[in-house]
């Protein structure tokens, strides 16, 4: 039976990235969760956190961690706090890490990701992280398309380029993982 870790990975990965970078706010979270489930599953075909993103304006938003954010759940809401700070001329939250990370449902490629994006990105910013996850004809652009896919979800598969020479062993793996995850009733 495949039992779902998703939860205490998202959990973790917030964990992680809150206390390995600065400025780590609710934008600059969520666009670090997308790169590291995007550019995951572009490798082996499954996301990290098992979260769903749609297109908004702003970039690729988690759905479902939007829908908790000013509300967490017991279990995220242990793990970090959300403070308010002003920062050059404008208000914005932090987020502040309540526990240690726990890495121990995480593989050693899913930890070299994020490391590997925490360091990149550790001391800039929200901007700067705009360029990657608005990329020209990347996922999210390719369903926002101008605002006509707007609030539509981002599949991963768009992840993978159409030119990948593993293209399909990739979305072979995934959707042999969903299956999987389907057969035991796991949202993945």
């Amino acid at each position: 039976m495949l039992i779902s870790r998703d939860r205490e990975k998202l959990i973790n990965a917030i964990v992680f990235f809150a206390g390995n970078t600065k400025y780590c706010g609710k934008t600059k979270l969520f666009k670090l969760l997308y790169l590291l489930d995007f550019h995951h599953f572009r490798d082996i075909g499954r996301s990290v956190t098992g979260l769903d993103y749609h297109a908004w304006q702003t970039g690729p938003v988690p759905f479902a961690l939007v829908q908790e954010w000013d509300d967490l759940e017991p279990d995220l809401a242990a793990a970090i706090d959300i403070v308010p700070e002003r920062v050059i001329d404008h208000d914005r939250q932090l987020l502040i890490p309540k526990v240690a990370f726990n890495d121990s449902h995480f593989t050693k490629r899913e930890l070299r990701l994020m490391r590997e994006l925490a360091e990149r990105h550790q001391d800039e910013l929200t901007k700067p992280l705009i360029g990657l996850t608005h990329e020209e004809r990347g996922p999210w652009d390719k369903i926002w398309d101008g605002g006509r896919g707007n609030n539509e979800r981002i599949p991963y598969v768009l992840a993978v380029p159409d030119d990948a020479p593993n293209r399909e062993a990739i979305l072979e793996a995934a959707r042999e993982f969903d299956a999987i995850a389907a057969a035991n009733s796991i949202k993945h």
